[in-house]
């Protein structure tokens, strides 16, 4: 008895030509539900991978232009005893401050790493010093600054590390 309720059920909905709009409507409701999701995983993958590129070639033009600001940091170090020497010092602070401003527009960071523990991932350790007053590993020195954007790394510092 039932089952012929159930098959009687189902000639009705065939007939019945609102049962079968409300199931070309939820079937086209469910399409518009995938496609308005894979339209949106889409727009945000491009993003991503165009924020990836511009940050490939920022990084790309940062490692070139870090030589520079070595060389002016070097020149900085350099004491300045008359005059003429104080105004050439003072332009070469000015080309400096502007050039890592310029960087920190670009999200370039320099690395703080003279009292942290040496990482490898992140240090380049070029000299050990006696640990006279240091934890074994700790960084006592930095002799090239490190650089990164975000968490991508554009150069290691170059370190002094104590051992113990």
């Amino acid at each position: 008895m039932q089952r012929e309720s159930s098959v009687a059920g189902q000639g009705a909905e065939q007939n019945d030509p609102t049962g079968v709009l409300q199931r070309e409507r939820d079937e086209l409701y469910d399409r518009l539900l995938r496609m308005t999701a894979d339209f949106d995983n889409y727009r945000k993958r491009n993003e991503r991978e165009r924020r990836d590129l511009s940050d490939a070639v920022t990084a790309d033009l940062v490692r070139d232009v870090l030589p520079a600001v070595d060389d002016l940091e070097r020149a900085l170090a350099a004491p300045a005893s008359d005059d003429a020497a104080q105004a050439y010092r003072k332009g070469v602070e000015l080309i400096h401050r502007r050039l890592l401003e310029t960087l920190r527009k670009r999200g370039v960071e320099p690395l703080d790493v003279v009292g942290q523990d040496f990482d490898p991932n992140w240090h380049e350790a070029v000299a050990h010093d006696p640990g006279a007053g240091h934890r074994d590993g700790e960084i006592t020195a930095e002799l090239r600054r490190g650089y990164r954007i975000g968490q991508r790394l554009l150069r290691p510092a170059q370190v002094r590390v104590a051992r113990g």
